[in-house]
């Protein structure tokens, strides 16, 4: 697989018959405000390029909602990525009129090193061209027994709404293509740039991508059953200030086995999974409450209001003012309710 260096990236937007435009739009609007960002923020900044690219010569607009193709596979140039769009209901139609072209271009533009991401039923096309084979994936759950009988060689993963093997991306859902998009633009961009994304489309993104991917040939934390109680200890104490020594104690391992495992799991340290969380959470507070900022900051673990806005600034590019600002302008009902009683109990339980 080739390296991602920072560039120009160009992707491919594949439109298939019978595809839903959902599959399309939201990541290519993802991409035109990855662009936007990179535009304000530098004069001469690279911009992706999207490019729709037609998988059938006699279709003049694809899809549901009709998308008019700018180029046939044929013409279609050298890319960085690929976009496999979802399908409308079974995806037999759409390999049978499309299967023949599409599976060796996809094959050809995988050899080049050119990264895959397919969503939904549109998984199906990807499996038909044979990369999957031998290869972890994911796709709607209405699909699993079809795509299990039709696909035999894939290893289904239907407990993962992502998955990763090497340059070839399988989401189970729309959202969850978002997610894979976020993860993208910050590999051929930069992580402000994906966290600018991210912010604007935050109630469309609710998980991370690093922790709920299966990635073929790696560690999962839900392989390691220390990793998984650290995690859930975590996630109840989340205020505490107990070292990594404490937290090993707890679950009868050392110190360093636990440091060693968790970041064989997690691909992180323990200390940097806790921040982490820490700012998952004091996002939703500021997205949910009308708390102020030092209190948000008590009740996620930090006694100094000022340290915690530095911290907020510095994971995520805005302040959590800016960020409180950002999300409520783009909420049009009632935000969920989070009980900041727990959340009380949890802060003043400091170990």
């Amino acid at each position: 697989m080739r390296k991602i260096q920072p560039g120009t990236p160009k992707i491919a937007f594949l439109m298939v018959p019978g595809m839903l435009a959902t599959g399309t739009v939201l990541p290519y609007e993802m991409w035109l405000a990855a662009n936007d960002f990179r535009r304000a923020r530098e004069r001469g900044a690279s911009l992706c390029q999207p490019m729709l690219i037609g998988t059938a010569p006699s279709e003049t607009a694809y899809g549901r909602l009709p998308i008019r193709a700018e180029l046939d596979l044929a013409a279609c140039p050298e890319v960085d990525l690929v976009y496999i769009p979802a399908l409308w209901r079974n995806p037999r139609a759409a390999i049978q009129r499309t299967g023949a072209r599409l599976s060796p271009w996809l094959r050809a533009r995988y050899d080049r090193g050119e990264h895959i991401a397919a969503v939904s039923t549109g998984v199906s096309l990807l499996a038909e061209s044979g990369l999957l084979n031998g290869r972890a994936a994911t796709t709607h759950w209405f699909n699993f027994q079809q795509f299990s009988r039709n696909f035999p060689d894939v290893e289904l993963k239907r407990e993962f709404f992502i998955t990763q093997s090497g340059s070839l991306y399988c989401a189970a859902s729309i959202n969850s293509l978002a997610d894979i998009t976020v993860h993208l633009i910050e590999r051929f961009f930069d992580r402000a740039t994906a966290q600018h994304v991210e912010r604007n489309f935050s109630h469309e993104i609710r998980r991370t991508y690093a922790e709920y991917r299966y990635l073929d040939g790696g560690s999962t934390a839900l392989h390691d059953e220390i990793v998984v109680e650290a995690q859930m200890w975590i996630a109840a104490n989340l205020a505490s200030r107990a070292s990594n020594e404490e937290l090993a104690g707890r679950l009868g391992v050392s110190g360093r086995t636990l440091e060693r495992r968790f970041r064989r799991a997690q691909g992180e340290s323990i200390r940097n999974y806790w921040q982490r969380q820490r700012i998952l959470l004091a996002k939703e507070l500021l997205e949910s409450t009308n708390l102020n900022v030092g209190d948000i900051a008590w009740r996620v673990g930090y006694t100094d209001a000022g340290y915690f806005a530095r911290v907020f600034q510095r994971e995520l590019n805005v302040s959590p003012f800016g960020y409180r600002q950002t999300v409520r302008a783009k909420l049009f009902s009632a935000p969920k309710k989070v009980d900041v009683t727990s959340l009380d109990t949890q802060a003043s339980d400091k170990n």
